[in-house]
């Protein structure tokens, strides 16, 4: 199996990609924040879709740190906070 790439999970402008997992309260946080500013995202649980716990790891120095961020332009953040995604998408 091939491991996944970040343009298989660019999302289109105005949104983004978030890489997490169940038990992840900083998942949680942001995803509750996303909502209530009424960003739209794209989960994507690490623990339950092939390759991308192998992508998160190569985004983060060999670990996979959750939340893991893509932006439309492809780049990524690590456990970013609202006003970091809110800036990047121009909020």
């Amino acid at each position: 199996m091939s491991t996944a790439q970040i343009s298989d999970f660019t999302p289109a402008a105005g949104a983004i990609t978030m890489f997490s997992t169940e038990w992840c309260g900083y998942c949680k946080r942001l995803k509750t924040m996303l909502k209530a500013t009424g960003i739209d995202f794209t989960e994507v649980d690490i623990e339950n879709t092939p390759g991308t716990p192998e992508l998160v790891e190569q985004v983060n120095g060999g670990n996979q740190t959750v939340p893991t961020v893509v932006y439309p332009d492809g780049t990524t953040a690590t456990n970013p906070s609202l006003n970091d995604v809110k800036a990047k998408l121009g909020l």
